[in-house]
């Protein structure tokens, strides 16, 4: 089975528990005005790679992946766009005893039969989600990503209702993600969640930023700097506390 993918870090810290193999995939649907890899948008590109390919060099890997109770998180782009590639990998990542998640926005998240039937299978091989949703009002989350945000509501309370363990995370975003009644609104929505093991804010940056240059693309959030301290615990409070 192969899969396209953007790149591959080999030991991250920071998307899901202990040491992190992590693939970017390659494409996504949505377009968010903060993205730091607009390199993985488009589908159907980025490098061909075989499961087989990964679970080698993955191995070489193992000794310090398992020693800090770590395992492989493949975010992207939006990994469940390529649910046939995530099966075959996540089987051979449990043959070896591999912690797996996914890192998602759920923005292609669907209800046609055969997406169903295929996420299904891929969960049963999943132990962590770390779902990002970016902002819990819809017509802002159209703003900021090119899409509305219930089919994403709709894959959390799926997630919800079969106790897949899941990371909320929501990333801060000064004057755009950070309005008090909009994440008052995200707290009672994951409150309503009967599987959420953790919310992490994930204050916004501009390391991304060279990438739209080398694009060829206007940075849209040019004006907009990083959240301060004070923003953050406010987010904190509400989100969190």
């Amino acid at each position: 089975m192969n899969g396209y993918i953007h790149s591959i870090e080999s030991c991250g810290t920071v998307d899901g528990p202990g040491l992190r193999y992590i693939i970017f995939t390659q494409g996504c649907l949505l377009r968010c005005q903060f993205c730091h890899n607009p390199d993985t948008w488009e589908i159907g590109k980025g490098r061909e790679v075989t499961v087989s390919e990964i679970i080698k060099d993955l191995k070489t890997y193992l000794p310090f992946i398992k020693a800090s109770k770590g395992g492989i998180t493949v975010s992207g782009g939006e990994p469940l766009l390529q649910l046939d590639f995530l099966l075959a990998l996540f089987k051979e990542c449990k043959k070896l005893g591999i912690h797996t998640t996914i890192d998602t926005s759920g923005g292609c998240y669907s209800n046609d039969p055969s997406f169903q039937e295929k996420l299904a299978k891929v969960l049963q091989y999943t132990d962590l989600l770390l779902l990002d949703i970016k902002q819990i009002n819809s017509k802002k989350h159209i703003k900021l990503t090119g899409k509305p945000n219930e089919h994403i509501l709709e894959f959390a309370k799926y997630l919800s209702d079969r106790k897949i363990p899941v990371w909320i995370r929501h990333v801060l975003v000064p004057g755009i993600t950070d309005n008090k009644e909009d994440l008052q609104n995200l707290r009672a929505f994951i409150d309503t969640l009967e599987n959420v093991e953790k919310v992490e804010i994930l204050p916004y940056h501009k390391l991304g930023v060279y990438k739209w240059q080398t694009l060829g693309l206007k940075y849209p959030l040019e004006h907009v700097e990083p959240p301060t301290e004070d923003v953050v615990q406010m987010a904190t409070s509400i989100l969190i506390d």
